[in-house]
């Protein structure tokens, strides 16, 4: 369905507003209504707040869902937009929201913002360092604007443990109260799991309480 925005409502480029199971992070395995931010691969529709609005109010009449995931690209930068929809959505839903944590600066339009229960910051450790300065920043930012904020970190292939290791201490150091999920590569035979990952998420919990080990859940099954 193709929705033409208003004039005077803020208005977001989304690849829709699909429901499925989170496949990632603090709520993984949670039913989720999604607002995705369309990436430029993804074909985009233009909503405006109220269609968005609406559409989400539709979704939660029709079916259950545990919470609204925020994803796609750049969420944090349309806060404009994504504030409007908050402000007007009357669900009893929590919501998480997902960032790449680039734009830290951002964050604080988002204090008081209605439902926004979890500020998530995806890595993936391979972005470089200053863009995880950025993501350490972001997750300040969520800290002081008193939402649960969260870590989710899939090391890529070539990402040492030493390397882990050293992020979480950051994290640990930037906000405390982080919760901190590591999903690790699975490139072992199925069903095995290497045991260096225990060893990781144990050192990690000496410098850092909140650390859980979690699989990803794949596509088809899985969303982000």
């Amino acid at each position: 369905m193709h929705l033409t925005p208003t004039s005077t409502q803020p208005t977001a480029a989304l690849a829709g507003v699909p429901s499925g199971i989170q496949s990632h992070g603090v709520w993984a395995g949670r039913r989720q209504v999604f607002i995705r931010f369309a990436t430029e691969a993804e074909t985009a529709q233009m909503y405006s707040a109220s269609a968005l609005v609406k559409e989400l109010t539709r979704a939660a009449t029709r079916a259950t869902f545990h919470s609204i995931g925020v994803a796609g690209r750049d969420p944090v930068g349309n806060n404009e937009f994504l504030l409007a929809v908050l402000a007007a959505l009357d669900v009893s839903l929590p919501v998480l929201l997902e960032t790449d944590g680039q734009r830290p600066e951002r964050l604080a339009s988002f204090q008081g913002a209605r439902g926004l229960t979890v500020v998530q910051v995806s890595a993936t450790l391979g972005e470089g360092d200053a863009a995880f300065d950025r993501q350490l920043a972001t997750l300040q930012a969520a800290a002081a604007i008193g939402v649960r904020h969260a870590f989710a970190v899939t090391p890529g292939p070539d990402v040492p443990d030493a390397v882990v290791l050293r992020a979480i201490e950051r994290v640990h150091a930037t906000a405390a109260g982080t919760e901190v999920v590591v999903h690790p590569v699975v490139s072992e035979k199925p069903g095995q799991l290497d045991r260096r990952w225990a060893t990781l998420i144990e050192q990690a919990s000496a410098v850092h309480a909140d650390v859980q080990l979690l699989l990803r859940i794949p596509p088809p099954a899985g969303l982000r």
